[in-house]
């Protein structure tokens, strides 16, 4: 609860920061909208040529597409801003007032921050995935649903222990641009289902740089396509990233070299 309360104070902050410039903030979330809608016009004028994709049709890769923007937001709006910070307290030196606070130095410095505009992201990704189940008249049981919510809070895990897995490494190089703007080149390739890919490129998507366990996977559950191994690896895949990202941040913090020394 006292670290809910502290999300709550962080978040309530950056909106006040975020509305003090409401044009900006309105035009933003226009902007939001209007790169998704043109996400969807290029898949809809790929399935004007054909019928499927793979084994995926039109709103079934819609489904994955929705996925694709609702995870973007996460990552744009909370992951990215705190990444950036990071960087900047580590070359500054302000990395110390972060870790003699009494509370945890890695959620203090991955959740502190968040970009309240891109979570329209977030609104219209579940805007998209709701769109496209109603056209695909997906018959969702129980035991789909929970699963496939499981596999979003899963993907998220997973989302973020790669995020603090590379923004660690900043402790040594201090800047890593090129490496947040690679990961975000091949984050865009789960903007299609993973599937459709040649086999060497989906075992890198899946076993590598997993970003097919963030949005395809759950894209699969949600259709009643998705097997019980690849569910469970999605789990063991989360919380083995997790825990790693969790000593790597452990590590990187006794091998800081603080402003004062």
């Amino acid at each position: 609860m006292r670290y809910l309360k502290l999300i709550q104070i962080f978040y309530k902050n950056c909106l006040l920061v975020d509305l003090e410039y409401r044009a900006n903030f309105l035009i933003n979330s226009v902007m939001s909208v209007f790169w998704a809608s043109f996400a969807i016009l290029g898949i809809k004028i790929l399935f004007l040529q054909r019928d499927h994709i793979g084994d995926w049709s039109y709103y079934e890769v819609l489904l994955v597409i929705g996925l694709f923007q609702l995870f973007t937001g996460v990552m744009e709006g909370v992951l990215r801003p705190n990444v950036t910070q990071i960087v900047e307290q580590i070359r500054l030196g302000t990395m110390d007032f972060l870790l003699t606070k009494p509370v945890s130095s890695q959620f203090l410095a991955s959740m502190r921050y968040v970009r309240v505009w891109h979570l329209v992201d977030v609104a219209v990704g579940v805007g998209i995935c709701g769109y496209a189940l109603y056209r695909l008249q997906v018959q969702v049981s129980v035991w789909q649903a929970l699963l496939f919510l499981l596999l979003l809070c899963s993907a998220t895990v997973l989302l973020y222990s790669l995020w603090l897995l590379m923004v660690t490494t900043a402790f040594w190089f201090v800047r890593i641009d090129n490496i947040t703007h690679l990961f975000s080149a091949i984050f865009d390739a789960g903007r299609f289902p993973v599937t459709i890919y040649p086999g060497w490129v989906q075992g890198v998507l899946l076993f590598v740089i997993p970003v097919g366990f963030i949005t395809t996977v759950p894209a699969a559950a949600a259709l009643g396509r998705l097997s019980l191994g690849y569910a469970v690896l999605s789990f063991v895949m989360a919380a083995v990233m997790f825990v790693a990202s969790y000593f790597f941040w452990r590590f990187a913090v006794r091998h800081y070299s603080s402003a004062s020394s």
